[in-house]
């Protein structure tokens, strides 16, 4: 296949790094120039710093700042001993996520705060929804897929996978890209497997894993960004949470980056995803602050972002119950997620 190429300047820091991209849904690709991208790692670092550094919001804005944070949180469970029943709790805590005495304390009770979608495997999808379905609520369910978290399997499994999530009432698919693919430079043979999951996935939105820990390097990371935009993807997401480094601030960094750059040259709003490790109150407002800098309010919604996590919520919960009393709850005293 040739492409068509479009060509457009990506700044990260002081360097300018260049590359083709075409925009989703084009039938004409050209990949060539993805080989010269180079990232400035210097730049990433020092801006990452920044980013550590900055001063949180306390006490009312706090509060505030952590609700939204909920809003953006897919809730999830990957763990082998998933059943029906923990899946319809997390389901439960998916539609209310803060205690609603601790809410109405701070009229925020009937403003419908919920996550933003409960994200689990494949083979849990029917349970949660069901479990959504009979609360009467339209959440979202997401499903890791395509041989998560390796991405090793043969690609007709990884597709069947895609088509069995959807057809069970996944509205959202978490795919996985094939590392070797990325890491050997096979990013025409990359790009056609994301477009055959965007294929798969119909009407649901798709978000990609990178699983940046098996990148190797930012460089990595910047192009494999590129290609799944260019592929369809509705987001781009950092980590399956699986693997020895997950979500970063460098590495999301690199990943806005593209993200901004692809919208300014194509006018397509892809959403960003970290995930895997992010754990307190504290860290959801610092990658809440990367967002709003570095792609602007109009990416700070569910639409364009997300958080994957596991337990972030229970803090978070912790943090609005010591706003709203004073004191700091037990983890025992609030419900679990």
């Amino acid at each position: 296949m040739t492409l068509s190429p479009v060509h457009s300047f990506y700044f990260l820091g002081p360097l300018l790094i260049s590359t083709d991209h075409c925009r989703p849904g084009t039938s004409h690709k050209n990949l060539e120039l993805i080989s010269k991208v180079r990232v400035n790692t210097q730049a990433v670092l020092k801006r990452a710093q920044h980013i550590q550094g900055q001063k949180i919001p306390k006490k009312q804005w706090q509060a505030a700042w952590l609700l939204k944070a909920v809003t953006c949180i897919d809730l999830t469970t990957l763990a082998g001993d998933d059943t029906p029943s923990n899946v319809h709790r997390l389901c439960m805590k998916a539609i209310q996520p803060i205690r609603y005495d601790l809410l109405k304390k701070i009229d925020m009770h009937s403003k419908g705060i919920t996550t933003a979608a409960v994200c689990v495997y494949p083979s849990r999808v029917a349970d949660a929804v069901t479990s959504l379905k009979a609360a009467n609520s339209s959440l979202p369910v997401a499903s890791v897929a395509t041989g998560f978290p390796a991405g090793q399997t043969p690609l007709k499994t990884r597709l069947e996978e895609v088509r069995m999530a959807v057809a069970d009432g996944a509205t959202e698919i978490d795919i996985v890209i094939n590392r070797t693919l990325a890491l050997t430079g096979q990013w025409e043979a990359m790009y056609d497997e994301i477009c055959s999951f965007r294929e798969a996935c119909g009407d649901a939105h798709m978000k990609t894993i990178l699983a940046i820990g098996e990148l190797g390097t930012f460089t990595n990371v910047y192009k494999a960004s590129l290609v799944a935009m260019m592929a369809g993807s509705d987001f781009i997401k950092t980590s399956t949470g699986k693997e020895a480094v997950n979500a970063t601030y460098s590495v999301a960094i690199v990943m806005v980056r593209a993200i901004r750059d692809y919208f300014l040259r194509t006018g397509h709003k892809v959403g960003f995803k970290p995930a895997g490790g992010i754990r307190t109150a504290q860290e959801s407002l610092l990658w809440l602050t990367l967002i709003k800098e570095e792609l602007g309010n109009d990416w700070l919604c569910p639409l364009l972002f997300r958080l994957g996590a596991s337990s972030l919520l229970a803090d978070i919960e912790r943090q609005i119950y010591h706003h709203v009393t004073g004191q700091y709850a037990a983890y025992h005293e609030l419900p679990m997620a």
